[in-house]
């Protein structure tokens, strides 16, 4: 009996004696969070009307109290344009989680795009205190310094950004700085370090082809520009800057190729139609320029470059009328360019009201000071109304400025019928015996009783450099046959206008950046 209740014991229970085990169930998530997940992904999907239901439902569940339904309403706000609305959102967030840098960073960011730059500097720095290694405070605190104008501040602020994590944008505000400053060399010295961090970044090879072309060193400017076209073909700031370059260098042609290329992408910009006018001009096809200037000026009425452009070229066509409305209205959008001042008077001498020409070429003498052009046509016009002292005085003021240049360069090359106008007032004047010329150089184009100063270049045309000319010419993306075409007259309909490429984007920055040649009263190339 023993044994047989031994065995009893031992002996396993029924199958049907037997308990499933149970499932275990999800945890329940706490109530304010329940729906993140659901608001996420419509968010992401960019479906807004849903989404917003959705965040409306679990707002009315939580009694306001969920912190990331919040945050992503004040997001939708934000990119509907309500900035107010999802500040005050924002500012909801940082009261529910205020050790969240993120909360406070989006507070910043909706003062910022309200323009109250202060209080943003001061949410970014409170931020700041609770991450002290996130890239993106430190850059837009750099950006808010800009605005606020200091500049030392945003400069230690965009380096702090580049020590924690490169970035080309975080480069390209650092070199925005420097070029508001006016330090041109600063400027390029961040823009070599950007490129080579990003090497095929198009922006920044445009932008520092185009400082170098600001200061003349157009051979690396032509390699940095290059780059940009082997990357981007298309890019027009730089199939713009490229055919600039070649067009003050006298290759009208070859610029006029570049610009039916940039044509295709920009076809209504202003700038790329004053450069074609100012092409025609050079080929001394005087309608087709003044057609494609006059288009310029339709689409850009304030552009003074445009303006300029039209006033010589009238004047060279011996319209004066028109010459003195364009260089008027020129002159009311740039009041402190004297060279504007001397070709009004150029064209009010001609239409005979010798006071008003007068009181123009004192103005302009007052404004300039390198320019020996200025006070030589000055001295002619003293001379021609019969005061020989008065035209003594500018032409010694004349032979300073030209000593002064020879000085500064030996190299210095002045315009032939510069030299010949110097001379023959000089030599009726009787003091022009102790002058020094350069050799003449290469004639240039000048307005009508006017010539025009041109500085030296120890650098070759950049037309003739076979290497540089397969670099532009490989942006041509369209038919050789209409590269080929020799009347650019016939094409001036498909031809866009040239616009002055700035690499900054602050307004503040483009009088600094359009790299204006006031020594050279002639046509403006942007």
């Amino acid at each position: 009996m023993a044994d047989d209740a031994i065995k009893t014991d031992v002996q396993l229970p029924a199958a049907t004696d037997l308990k499933k085990p149970r499932l275990k169930k999800a945890p329940e998530l706490p109530i304010l969070e329940r729906r993140n997940w659901l608001i996420h992904l419509h968010y992401i999907r960019k479906d807004y009307e849903t989404c917003k239901a959705i965040i409306k439902e679990q707002l009315h569940e939580t009694q306001g109290m969920c912190e990331y339904a919040v945050y992503v309403q004040a997001l939708i706000m934000r990119l509907e344009g309500k900035i107010q609305q999802s500040l005050e959102l924002f500012q909801s967030c940082a009261i529910l989680n205020p050790k969240s840098s993120d909360n406070l960073k989006q507070v910043a960011r909706s003062l910022f795009l309200l323009g109250k730059h202060k209080a943003a500097i001061e949410v970014y720095n409170e931020a700041a205190r609770l991450n002290q290694k996130d890239w993106e405070i430190s850059h837009n605190l750099g950006i808010c310094y800009i605005y606020t104008k200091d500049f030392r501040s945003a400069e230690e602020q965009l380096n702090l950004a580049l020590q924690l994590n490169k970035h080309d944008l975080t480069y390209m505000m650092l070199g925005k700085i420097h070029l508001l400053q006016g330090d041109t060399e600063k400027a390029i010295d961040v823009y070599k370090s950007a490129v080579e961090f990003s090497p095929e970044n198009t922006e920044l090879l445009t932008t520092l082809g185009l400082l170098y072309m600001q200061l003349g060193k157009y051979q690396k400017a032509f390699e940095h520009l290059g780059n940009t076209l082997t990357y981007d073909p298309n890019n027009f700031k730089a199939i713009l800057a490229a055919g600039s370059m070649m067009q003050t260098h006298g290759d009208y042609d070859v610029a006029m190729n570049k610009y039916r290329v940039a044509a295709y992408a920009v076809p209504e910009s202003p700038p790329l139609w004053n450069n074609i006018g100012m092409c025609f001009f050079g080929k001394k096809k005087y309608v087709a320029a003044i057609s494609c200037l006059k288009r310029a000026n339709y689409l850009s009425p304030f552009d003074w470059k445009i303006l300029y452009n039209l006033g010589l070229v009238h004047l060279t066509m011996q319209q004066y009328a028109s010459a003195f409305h364009f260089l008027s209205a020129a002159i009311n959008l740039r009041p402190r360019m004297s060279e504007l001042y001397m070709l009004l008077a150029v064209a009010l001498t001609n239409l005979d009201d010798a006071d008003n020409a007068r009181r123009s070429y004192e103005q302009a003498a007052q404004l300039d000071e390198s320019n020996p052009l200025v006070n030589l046509n000055f001295a002619v016009f003293q001379y021609n109304q019969g005061d020989k002292k008065a035209a003594l005085q500018q032409f010694q003021e004349m032979e300073r400025k030209v000593n002064a240049q020879v000085e500064n360069d030996s190299n210095t090359e002045f315009d032939p019928e510069m030299v010949e106008m110097a001379q023959k007032i000089g030599t009726a004047l009787q003091a022009g015996e102790n002058l020094y010329w350069s050799k003449p150089g290469k004639e240039t184009k000048t307005s009508h009783r006017s010539s025009s100063s041109k500085t030296s270049s120890s650098q070759q045309p950049l037309g003739t450099n076979q290497a540089l000319g397969q670099a532009m010419s490989s942006a041509a993306g369209y038919s050789k046959s209409m590269q080929n075409t020799t009347d650019p007259e016939a094409d001036v309909s498909i031809a866009p206008s040239p616009s002055t490429v700035t690499p900054g984007d602050p307004e503040e920055e483009d009088d600094k950046l359009k790299g204006e040649k006031k020594s050279k009263p002639k046509a403006v190339a942007e």
